[in-house]
């Protein structure tokens, strides 16, 4: 969200939940996280109380339950759980926002003789019309509590869409679109932030920030140096390796950033950079069939495409699931707060 703000530093918030945190693989991959299946036992409980569970978008959890309700999933129900995940283009430093894939990667500067790691968040995106600039940047600024005085062109915007009665300005609180935290890059008026719509989270909603679930804004600012260097890329289509398979994943093009090549240009243009850049992974002849059969698919699940790879559906079929018995978030959590139980 473009955000001309007047940013008040106040009282801490509540502590923050975890997060998705990986060791970065040691063998030359590029995938960390495991995909997993679960069955509801609460059946208050909808898809997006399991996605902001296991910290992904709704783009996540519905591409991977396409024949599942979103509001009504019902006790008993099988769901994929698509916790596992490719990695951005090298270099790894810093934030990386992959804006089509809508995911955040954090790697933190390694600790003395530990592991370097990468924790990744589903991040909302911009609508139509306000997209994210891309390229390099930096974290130049953090912010408690933000209060956000509204553009006037988001305002004009309001107005045409019939909400007449949209703030010119918003205090700090739960009730901020800006979100109780907020981290500010380079790029004129783009934050990434919490936010007080929290079921937005992996949707196209913003002015052109990145909104996190508030749990998720509360541990990345804790750790989040000034000076964090940030890049924001479109890459819709990613090739991975693990354990020497390779795989694919693929998210729908965001329009506003248009492309010369097509979805499947794209697709043979990725596996050729990935070979290129990791001699030997790649077969001979690649598996072009495969790779532009997945992509076509728009499978955000990571795709086995190799020689001898199992069927993505027969391999999602024969997960073991487990029983998800936490407690639905409740209407209460539909706010910037973190939630106090989560």
């Amino acid at each position: 969200m473009l955000a001309a703000a007047v940013l008040l530093s106040l009282a801490a918030l509540a502590r923050p939940a975890g997060a998705a945190t990986f060791v970065l693989p040691a063998d030359g991959g590029n995938m960390v996280g495991e995909i997993r299946a679960i069955t509801l036992a609460n059946p208050r409980n909808t898809l997006l109380d399991v996605a902001r569970r296991y910290d992904l978008g709704y783009n996540e959890i519905t591409a991977a339950n396409p024949r599942v309700s979103v509001w009504v999933p019902h006790a008993g129900t099988r769901i994929v759980v698509p916790t596992e995940f490719i990695l951005p283009p090298k270099p790894w430093v810093g934030i990386i926002v992959d804006v089509p894939q809508r995911r955040l990667y954090y790697f933190p500067t390694p600790r003395p003789g530990k592991p370097p790691r990468v924790i990744t968040f589903p991040v909302g995106i911009a609508r139509s019309g306000w997209p994210t600039p891309l390229g390099r940047t930096r974290i130049i600024a953090k912010y408690k509590n933000p209060s956000w005085i509204v553009p006037r062109d988001i305002q004009r915007e309001h107005r045409r869409e019939g909400d007449a009665r949209f703030p010119a300005y918003f205090p700090p609180g739960p009730d901020n679109p800006m979100g109780m935290l907020a981290m500010q890059t380079g790029f004129s008026e783009i934050f990434i932030h919490g936010t007080n719509r929290p079921w937005g989270v992996g949707m196209q909603v913003s002015h052109g920030c990145l909104h996190l679930y508030p749990e998720d804004a509360a541990y990345l600012f804790r750790r989040l140096p000034i000076g964090t260097p940030v890049r924001i890329i479109n890459q819709p289509v990613l090739v991975g390796s693990r354990n020497g398979h390779l795989y694919v994943s693929s998210a729908p093009p965001v329009a506003d950033y248009p492309s010369r090549e097509n979805a499947r240009t794209q697709a043979v243009l990725a596996l050729s950079r990935f070979r290129k850049a990791h001699p030997g992974l790649v077969p001979d002849p690649a598996p072009w069939h495969r790779l532009l059969a997945a992509v076509n698919a728009h499978r955000i699940v990571p795709v086995p495409i190799g020689p001898h790879a199992a069927d993505i559906e027969r391999q999602l079929a024969g997960l073991m699931p487990s029983a998800y018995t936490d407690e639905p978030y409740g209407a209460d959590a539909n706010s910037a707060a973190v939630p106090e139980t989560h």
